[in-house]
Order: structure tokens, then C-alpha cells, then sequence
């Protein structure tokens, strides 16, 4: 039986579709509080010629500006692929509770791969990770992706 994911790492997902169709790199994440989605994005860094225009990035500076806050405790991130190390330390900054991630990066990962930036001593916040959710789908749309650009 295939388990049904939680309705903000579905929505990741749409956003991931939507930064595919865009020619963006296809992840997508959504920001989480109280049990209601308070925002989602997809990568966007050719379209805004912004190289810090991650999915993760762009979700938290939305809930930023909608809740009018700076750290955004007691929000959960979801996100289709494994953060990178810039990514990480975005929500470490912003103080997310939980993170949890589709398929983890080899390459560019920042939380289980690489920097691993919540092992370093210089992190102030760690949330709970939660990893391997939606593994599969996300693991062939970044291989789609990538094979239509070779």
C-alpha cells in the first residue's frame, strides 16, 4: 500500500512540477504552522537571476513577511529534495521546529550529505529532521530533470 503523504509535502510537490515546467531545478517546499500552510515555492533562481532563490528560501521569507516575523518558531518545512548547506542554514536562522525532505542530496545535500550544517558547532538551532518522505517520486523527478538536460 503506498503511504499518503502529508498535505503540505503534496503541495511541495506541485511546486516542484511547477519549477520542472519552468526549467528551474524541481523542488518545492511548503512552510507549515499549526497544522496550516502558510506558504509555498518553488526554485526560482533563472527566473528571478537570483542564485539564493531555493524553494526553501523563498517559503520562509513569505512566512516571514506574512506572520511579520523574524524567527518562525513553531513552523515546519517541507521540502521535495534535501537542503543544501545555504538552505540549512536558512532554517536554522529562522528557527523551524521540524524539517522533513523527500530524497536526500549526494551533491549538494547540506543536512545528511556535505556540510552537514546541523552537526557543525557553530549551529544555534537544530530542528527535528525527518527525511525519506516521497523518496521515490522526488528521486525520478530530479532524474527526469536532469536527463532532459543532457
Amino acid at each position: 500500500m503506498k503511504a499518503l503523504l502529508h498535505p503540505a509535502m503534496a503541495r511541495a510537490f506541485e511546486e516542484a512540477e511547477a519549477a520542472f515546467a519552468r526549467g528551474e531545478v524541481p523542488v518545492g517546499a511548503c512552510v507549515v504552522k499549526d497544522g496550516e500552510i502558510i506558504a509555498c515555492a518553488g526554485n526560482r533562481t533563472r527566473e528571478l537571476n537570483d542564485p539564493t532563490a531555493h524553494a526553501e528560501v523563498l517559503a520562509i521569507r513569505e512566512v516571514g513577511r506574512l506572520l511579520g516575523l523574524e524567527r518562525l518558531t513553531g513552523c515546519d518545512l517541507h521540502v521535495t529534495l534535501e537542503p543544501c548547506a545555504m538552505c540549512a542554514a536558512a532554517i536554522s536562522f529562522a528557527r523551524i521546529e521540524r524539517l522533513y525532505f523527500g530524497a536526500g542530496d549526494e551533491k549538494m545535500g547540506g543536512v545528511e550529505h556535505g556540510a552537514r550544517f546541523f552537526s557543525q558547532a557553530t549551529c544555534h538551532h537544530v530542528p527535528e529532521v525527518y527525511s525519506g518522505l516521497g523518496e521515490a517520486r522526488a528521486r525520478e523527478l530530479m532524474t527526469r530533470f536532469f536527463s532532459n538536460k543532457r
